[in-house]
């Protein structure tokens, strides 16, 4: 696959925006789901980067920073898949981005290192900042705040055009590779397909309750059900969204009114004979 200069500064950019996004505007415009579209129409093959970004996402759902902690991360990672994807001529289904998903780890661990190698030059600058604070210097605090973004964009902007030059490269050698020993493409891809349940599973593990289970059985029991119909099948994540979010509008307009009636005193009592 060549790159063009255009490509990779349109890259740099994306990924530029997408780092400082991360930490400092907070729009989730850096999960994967709106980045590797973005990389994937950069490159020519939209269609592909919204499937590898959809299950890239999947890996990410349940991975969080906790305290100075960073997971591996969601933007290069997320690039680098689709980078992968598109220079291995992958078709855009689930089961065509398995091993691009696997070979992209690597690179969000980089991305990981890029984060904590940023907080640790800017832990430096917390005396400065603390005493912005004391007087009141609304613009020297501002200019801490600006000397962090432009450290972490660029250290991302530039790992992802690295990656890029060197993933098109790469990923040319791979292919080749892959026709001589399948079973290792093979072995990538499951890892790759198995990720997007390690994702799901870390989620569910924070956020999961008792009472939820008897909904995740049935959402799982309706899923099977719509898949297996042929009319209802294209449709089937809509259709239990849709399920799920009747159930979830009528349990919270429920216990709006329990709690609205419990604040206004109303605690029960006889009333007809009842």
């Amino acid at each position: 696959m060549e790159i063009t200069i255009i490509q990779a500064i349109l890259v740099f950019v994306v990924a530029f925006i997408m780092g400082i996004d991360q930490f400092s505007f907070l729009e989730s415009l850096y999960q994967p789901i709106v980045t590797c579209p973005i990389i994937g129409a950069i490159l020519g093959n939209f269609e592909l980067g919204v499937v590898v970004g959809g299950s890239y996402q999947l890996i990410q759902i349940g991975s969080m920073p906790i305290g100075g902690a960073q997971p591996p991360n969601a933007i290069l990672g997320g690039i680098m898949a689709t980078v992968f994807a598109v220079s291995l001529g992958m078709e855009a289904t689930p089961e065509g981005v398995g091993a691009a998903l696997g070979l992209a780890i690597p690179f969000a661990v980089f991305g990981q290192y890029a984060v904590t190698l940023t907080f640790t030059i800017m832990s430096g600058m917390m005396a400065k900042a603390d005493k912005c604070a004391e007087n009141a210097d609304v613009k020297g605090i501002r200019n801490i705040n600006f000397m962090e973004m432009a450290i972490l964009g660029t250290l991302f902007g530039l790992l992802s055009v690295a990656g890029l030059y060197g993933g098109s490269v790469l990923g040319q050698t791979l292919q080749n590779f892959s026709f001589q020993f399948s079973w290792v493409m093979a072995g990538l891809d499951a890892a790759g397909g198995a990720m997007k349940f390690v994702g799901f599973a870390i989620l569910m593990k924070v956020m999961m309750s008792n009472e939820m289970w008897g909904f995740l059985l049935a959402g799982f029991a309706m899923a099977l059900l719509c898949a297996a119909n042929a009319s209802t099948s294209g449709a089937t994540l809509i259709l239990c969204a849709f399920v799920g979010a009747a159930i979830a509008i009528y349990d919270f307009s429920i216990n709006t009114k329990i709690k609205a009636n419990a604040g206004a005193g109303n605690m029960g009592g006889d009333s007809d004979g009842i």
